[in-house]
C-alpha cells in the first residue's frame, strides 16, 4: 500500500551489501516490532485553517472563503513528504467551491523515522481536513452538515484552486457526485433515518446512534508528470496464445487479470489462453513504480497498444483467410509469411493531461478569463468520485462503537472487471475506517512519559497498533459502482479505483462524530 515503494531500501541494501562482501545470497526478513518502527507510515498532519461562510435571509449558507496552512509529519529525512504534501493541497478543497481559497502546505522534519507513501498520499489527510472545517461551520451557522455539504458542492463550470474546470472535459463532461448524493439520499430515505435516530437517541441514555454522508472526489494520475508512463512487451504464439509482460507489479490488486481481459478482449480469445510473466526490468525497462491508482491506465493502455501493433500486421493474413478463421490459423499463417508476433507497446499521458508547476509564472499572453493556476497545468487526468453513507452506534461509557450499515457508490467508469473493483471498494473503505476510528501510532514523548526510551514507537505490533477486524465490518455493508458513465481518457473508458474509496471510510469516523 506504499510502504515498500522507497522504505525498502534499508533492507535491500543490506542484504545487497553481505551478498557483496560474502559473494553469496542473502536474504533479509525484518521482525513485525522492527519493520513497524524502522519503516515510517502515513503522514500525520496538523491544519491551521480561518473559514468563512455568508448565511441568506431563507437561511441557506454558502461558503465563502478558505485559508489553510497544512503541516505534514515527514520524519527524518524528506523521502515523499513533498510529493504528499502536493497531492493533500490538490485535496483540500474536498468537493466544494470555495470563491476565494488559499492553502499552503510546509513539511516538516522531525525526529521520527522518515514517513512514507501510504494509501491516498495525502488526499485522505486533505479532505478530512475540509470535511472539519465543514462540520465546524455549520456548528457555527446552526444549519445541518448534510445541507451544507449539498448546496456546496461543485457545480459544472466552476474552477478548482488549481484551475480544472468541474464538468468540463477533464471530468469527462460529467460531474456525478452530486446526483450520487441525491441517489444515495434518497434510495436510503436519509431525511426518515435521521428521525428515527433522534427517537433512539431520546429513549436511550447510554447507547446513542449517528449518521453521516461524505462524498469524494480523487485526483488520477502522478503528480510528477514524468511518471506517467507505462511498457508492456507482448507475444503472440503459433497456437493461438498469448504472453504478456508489464511494467507494473501485482501485489493482489487484480492487474495482471486487468490487462490479461484487455489483451484477451483485442485478439478475440478466451481468457484462458492469454498468460502473463513476471515483472521484469529484463523485459520492460525503467519501470515506474505501481501507485497512484493509476497502473491499468498506464499498462493497461500500454498492452492495449502492443496488441493493436500485432493486429495491424495480421490484417492481410486475416483478409486471405476471411474472417471465421481462428486465431491460431492467423498467427500460423503469419509466421510462415515471417511477420513479427511480437510487439513492445507504451502508453504515456498527454502533456496537458498531467503535470503542476508550482513554481510557473502566469504567461503576458495567457487568456485572462482563464482559472486562476490555470497556467501551471494539470495535475490529474481526471476523478474518480463517491459517496457513502454510514450509521453507527456507540456506547457513550466505554466509546465502544458498532458499524451498523455503510452503503457505498462509486464512478469507477466502464468497469475492467466489477468484481475486483468491488473488492477494492471494499477494502479500501475499511482500510480507511480503521485510519480515522481505531488505528493511532503511539511513541514515547511529552504526551506518553510512561513509554521508555523517549522516541521510541509503541505501537510495533499487533498487539498495540489495532486494525479492524472482523466484527468491525459494517454489519450491513453494500457496495455499488455506478452505471452507464464513461471515462475517454483511460483504457476501455474505466477509472481507477484503489485509492479514491479510502476516504469513504472516514464516514464511520464523522457518524461516530456526529
Amino acid at each position: 500500500f506504499g510502504g515498500k515503494e522507497t522504505r525498502s531500501v534499508f533492507a535491500s541494501c543490506a542484504a545487497a551489501l553481505a551478498a557483496k562482501l560474502s559473494n553469496r545470497p542473502v536474504r533479509l526478513t525484518l521482525g513485525r516490532d522492527v519493520d513497524m518502527s524502522i519503516t515510517g507510515g502515513r503522514h500525520s498532519f496538523l491544519a491551521n485553517y480561518r473559514a468563512g461562510a455568508v448565511v441568506a435571509d431563507d437561511g441557506s449558507v454558502r461558503l465563502h472563503s478558505l485559508d489553510v496552512q497544512l503541516y505534514n509529519n515527514g520524519g527524518s529525512a524528506f523521502d515523499l513528504s513533498g510529493p504528499v504534501m502536493d497531492r493533500a493541497l490538490f485535496h483540500v478543497d474536498g468537493c466544494y467551491f470555495f470563491p476565494n481559497f488559499r492553502a499552503v502546505g510546509v513539511p516538516c522534519r522531525t525526529s521520527q523515522p522518515p514517513h512514507t507513501a501510504f494509501r491516498g498520499f495525502g488526499g485522505p489527510q486533505g479532505m478530512a481536513i475540509c470535511e472539519h472545517v465543514l462540520d465546524h461551520l455549520a456548528s457555527a451557522c446552526h444549519v445541518p452538515g448534510d445541507s451544507l455539504r449539498r448546496e456546496n458542492m461543485y457545480r459544472v463550470g466552476q474552477s478548482t484552486p488549481f484551475g480544472m474546470i468541474i464538468g468540463g472535459e477533464r471530468c469527462n463532461g460529467t460531474w456525478n457526485v452530486p446526483g450520487m448524493w441525491d441517489r444515495v439520499y434518497g434510495e436510503l430515505d436519509v431525511p426518515s433515518r435521521r428521525t428515527a435516530i433522534e427517537e433512539f437517541n431520546a429513549s436511550n441514555k447510554w447507547v446513542k446512534r449517528g449518521l453521516s454522508v461524505i462524498p469524494v472526489k480523487f485526483g488520477i494520475a502522478f503528480t510528477a508528470k514524468f511518471m506517467n508512463q507505462g511498457g508492456a512487451l507482448v507475444h503472440l504464439y503459433t497456437d493461438g496464445t498469448v504472453l504478456i509482460t508489464h511494467g507494473g507489479t501485482e501485489m493482489g490488486q487484480g492487474l495482471h487479470t486487468k490487462v490479461c481481459q484487455i489483451a484477451a478482449q483485442a485478439f478475440g480469445i478466451p481468457l484462458d489462453d492469454v498468460y502473463i510473466n513476471d515483472t521484469s526490468t529484463d523485459k520492460i525497462a525503467n519501470t515506474i513504480p505501481t501507485a497512484a491508482s493509476a497502473s491499468t491506465d498506464m499498462y493497461g493502455m500500454a498492452t492495449f497498444d502492443a496488441c493493436r501493433q500485432i493486429l495491424k500486421r495480421l490484417e492481410p493474413v486475416r483478409e486471405k483467410l476471411g474472417t471465421g478463421a481462428a486465431l491460431k490459423e492467423i498467427a500460423q499463417e503469419a509466421h510462415l509469411n515471417r511477420i513479427d508476433l511480437s510487439a513492445h507497446g507504451f502508453f504515456a499521458l498527454d502533456d496537458d493531461r498531467c503535470g503542476f508547476d508550482w513554481a510557473k509564472q502566469k504567461p503576458k499572453d495567457f487568456c485572462p478569463d482563464s482559472p486562476d493556476n490555470a497556467w501551471k497545468g494539470h495535475p490529474f487526468n481526471y476523478f474518480t468520485q463517491g459517496v457513502a453513507c454510514t450509521e453507527v452506534e456507540i456506547d457513550v461509557l466505554t466509546g465502544n462503537h458498532r458499524t451498523l450499515f455503510s452503503d457505498v457508490l462509486v464512478d469507477v467508469g466502464s468497469s475492467v472487471n466489477p468484481v475486483i473493483d468491488i473488492g477494492q471498494v471494499e477494502g479500501a473503505f475499511i482500510q480507511g475506517m480503521g485510519w480515522s476510528t481505531i488505528e493511532e501510532v503511539v511513541y514515547a514523548d511529552t504526551d506518553h512519559t510512561w513509554i521508555r526510551p523517549k522516541g521510541k514507537l509503541f505501537t510495533s505490533g499487533p498487539g498495540t497498533y489495532k486494525i479492524p477486524a472482523f466484527n468491525d465490518v459494517p454489519e450491513s455493508f453494500n457496495v455499488s459502482l455506478l452505471e452507464d458513465t464513461k471515462n475517454p481518457f483511460a483504457v476501455h473508458s474505466s477509472k481507477a479505483v484503489g485509492e479514491p474509496p479510502f476516504f469513504l471510510g472516514c464516514s464511520v469516523f464523522y457518524a461516530i462524530k456526529e
